[in-house]
Formats: C-alpha cells, sequence, structure tokens
C-alpha cells in the first residue's frame, strides 16, 4: 500500500507540474537561418576580397563556386565553393528570406534615415531604400527585423549599438536589392540580401551576410557569426519541474524518518 500510495503522490506532481508548465511565460521563436545561420559568408554568384579579411564562421558560395582572396584572407571555419553544404545553406537562407519578407504588423519608416534613433524589437519596413548615418541603438531582447524594398547603405563610420539584453542573433535584415557597408561601419545582424552586399574598407559585422544571387565583395573586414544564447522562458519549466520533484525527494525522506505513509 504504502508503495502505490507514493506512486499516486509522484503521478499527482508531475500531473501539477505539466499543468503549471503550460501557464510559464513562453517565447516567441526566433527566426530560423537553418544551416546558413554558420555561415558568416555566403554568396550566390562569388565571393572576391581584397587584403586581410577575418571571418569567424564559414564561407560558401552557391549556386556559383568562385571564391578569390583567401589568403591573404583568413577563415575560421571552413570553405564551400558550391557542394551539397553550401547548396543546402543557400536554400535555407531562401527561406529565411521569404519568412522575413512575410513577417507583418511592422512599422513604417520609409523616407527616414535610421541613424539617431533608438528601437525597440518588432518588424521595420521601408518601401524602397534606407539608410543609416551615425548610431542606431537597438534595445531589449526579442527579434528585430528590417524590410527593405530595395538597398541598404550605411555611412562610412556609421553603427548599430545593442543594450537592454539585444542580441546580434535577434537582428535581421531583409534587403530586396542590394546592400552596402560604408568604409569603418561597425554593424550588428544579419543581412539577407535578393541581389548582392559590399563592404567597403574596415567595415565589421557581427551577423551572416548572406546574399542570394549576387555576390559578397570584401575589403579587409572582420565578420563574426553571433554566438547563440539561449531563451530565458525556456530555462523557467525545467527550473519549476527540479525545484518540484527535488521537493518530493525532501518530502519522501520526511515521511520514512516519520513513519508516515
Amino acid at each position: 500500500m504504502k508503495g502505490a500510495s507514493k506512486m499516486k503522490n509522484k503521478h499527482l506532481i508531475l500531473l501539477v507540474v505539466v499543468a503549471l508548465a503550460g501557464f510559464l511565460p513562453q517565447s516567441k521563436a526566433n527566426i530560423n537561418l537553418g544551416s546558413a545561420g554558420g555561415f558568416a559568408v555566403l554568396g550566390g554568384s562569388g565571393v572576391p576580397n581584397t587584403g586581410n579579411t577575418v571571418l569567424y564562421g564559414d564561407l560558401g558560395v552557391s549556386p556559383g563556386t568562385t571564391i578569390t582572396g583567401f589568403g591573404p584572407g583568413i577563415v575560421n571555419g571552413t570553405i564551400y565553393a558550391g557542394g551539397s553544404v553550401a547548396d543546402q545553406a543557400h536554400a535555407d537562407a531562401s527561406s529565411a528570406y521569404s519568412t522575413l519578407a512575410g513577417e507583418t504588423g511592422a512599422s513604417d519608416l520609409s523616407g527616414q534615415d535610421l541613424g539617431s534613433r533608438t528601437l525597440t524589437s518588432g518588424v521595420y519596413s521601408f518601401s524602397s531604400s534606407a539608410g543609416l548615418t551615425g548610431i542606431l541603438i537597438l534595445s531589449g531582447t526579442g527579434d528585430f527585423v528590417f524590410q527593405i524594398g530595395s538597398t541598404l547603405t550605411t555611412a562610412s563610420s556609421s553603427s548599430i549599438v545593442l543594450i537592454n539584453g539585444a542580441q546580434a542573433g535577434n537582428v535581421f535584415w531583409q534587403v530586396g536589392s542590394s546592400a552596402t557597408l560604408g568604409t569603418g561601419t561597425s554593424f550588428n545582424g544579419s543581412i539577407l540580401a535578393d541581389t548582392s552586399i559590399t563592404f567597403n574598407t574596415g567595415a565589421s559585422m557581427s551577423g551572416s551576410a548572406l546574399a542570394l544571387n549576387g555576390a559578397v565583395t570584401l575589403d579587409n573586414n572582420n565578420i563574426t557569426i553571433p554566438t547563440a544564447v539561449p531563451e530565458a522562458a525556456a530555462f523557467w519549466p525545467v527550473a519549476f519541474c527540479a525545484s518540484v520533484f527535488g521537493g518530493w525527494q525532501w518530502l519522501a525522506v520526511w515521511r520514512r524518518k516519520t513513519g508516515r505513509s
């Protein structure tokens, strides 16, 4: 009887845990780049490099196969000049591009410069081109999605600053044609461009540069794929369950000591 009673108690506690877990805060799933997220640079037609570019992440081209300038450029990852891995990354990037373009509820920033702004997570759209002159601040957790109808251009020495928990891995730039990062730009977020991406001298980036059809052109740049950060909300159901079952074990010991069933 004691065994049956203990088993019933276990089942009861488990049911409570499952029920309460459904009321715990659930976070929105991040945009998924798939295998493309492991690439610092992925070009559609090619990747030409000038100078001492350093990539922290894979380098690839698909459906093209042309990669030049490595070395002197350095890749802290694997180079895929065409082939199945690059092909899959290209397919995943194309899928992510479509997902980003389909995000709804956007705030319209058409005709406005991104510089001297502080934005919180959400979707922001530009009907045609978008520009950044100066500093853009992204504040808080969650996804930042920028939908740009044609071109994205940053002025020299522009920058994107992340504060209050914002992460480069949660920032996405869906560009309808081509993106150009000005000399010395410090950029955060992944660019998914339908055509091409150009990094002018000394521009740096935390994110993935993914060009679907054209080239990614590099010139003494530093590009690093973001480090994945576990979402806080995903932690709480596990912590809650651990606490409950830790309490059950304490209760079992107390019952044995007191001779209770």
